[in-house]
């Protein structure tokens, strides 16, 4: 088996500790930001510490796909991070749940180890903004631009690999991560959003731009 050099140094707790609690003004919704900004700043810690031990082990590739993989599950099944953050159920049967996935998913030994010690430092809650975060730093590494395909059908891999082309001219980045959207409201065509960033290539763009215009001619006459 492979070691897994991630352990409760790694995380820093004591950086975790040192953040200035927030401020807590009356209202249940100023208690909600500041458990949002506390699970924020720990998810960042974890996956910082994550993404420094998938570096010194030559692994960050391999480790990304596992977060990229499990970031899906979550999305799509509630019912496995609801089942993991339950402090009713034993240590052990989430560590099961952990190993059957992993298997499934086929994950690397340093993400089970690392679900495993979320699961011992009782920090499972802040999975999905773990995986957040550490998308983050992923594609900062690698110089990976991030943009949503937003599609009335889905389309063909060959599809999107020369919009993924047309966009890595367009930025200039290294990589371009795609992550396709079905939106049937857009009739025909498909929008690109990366950063602030939008091309509009949709039947219902030019629907809309063709109203707008007819708008602002209305409006002078």
């Amino acid at each position: 088996m492979v070691s897994f050099a991630l352990n409760r140094a790694c995380v820093r707790p004591a950086f975790i500790k040192a953040q200035r609690p927030c401020s807590i003004r009356s209202g249940r919704r100023s208690l909600r930001v500041c458990a949002k900004l506390e699970l924020q700043q720990v998810a960042g810690a974890y996956a910082n510490a994550l993404v420094e031990v998938a570096q010194k082990t030559s692994s960050l590739e391999a480790v990304h796909s596992d977060v990229d993989t499990l970031a899906s599950v979550l999305k799509d099944n509630a019912a496995v991070l609801v089942l993991l953050s339950n402090p009713v159920i034993s240590e052990d049967r989430k560590k099961d749940v952990v190993k059957k996935l992993a298997s499934e998913a086929g994950f690397s030994q340093y993400t089970v180890n690392f679900l495993n010690l979320l699961i011992d430092q009782n920090r499972v809650e802040a999975l999905e903004d773990i995986c957040e975060s550490f998308e983050k730093s992923y594609c900062a590494l690698t110089d990976t631009q991030v943009a949503t395909l937003r599609s009335a059908v889905k389309l063909e891999q060959e599809q999107q690999f020369l919009i993924a082309k047309k966009l890595q001219e367009l930025t200039g980045s290294k990589n371009i991560k795609l992550k396709p959207v079905v939106d049937e409201e857009l009739v025909a065509g498909f929008i690109v959003e990366y950063g602030s960033t939008q091309i509009d290539l949709s039947v219902k763009g030019q629907l809309d731009r063709i109203t707008g215009e007819l708008l602002m001619t209305a409006q002078t006459m």
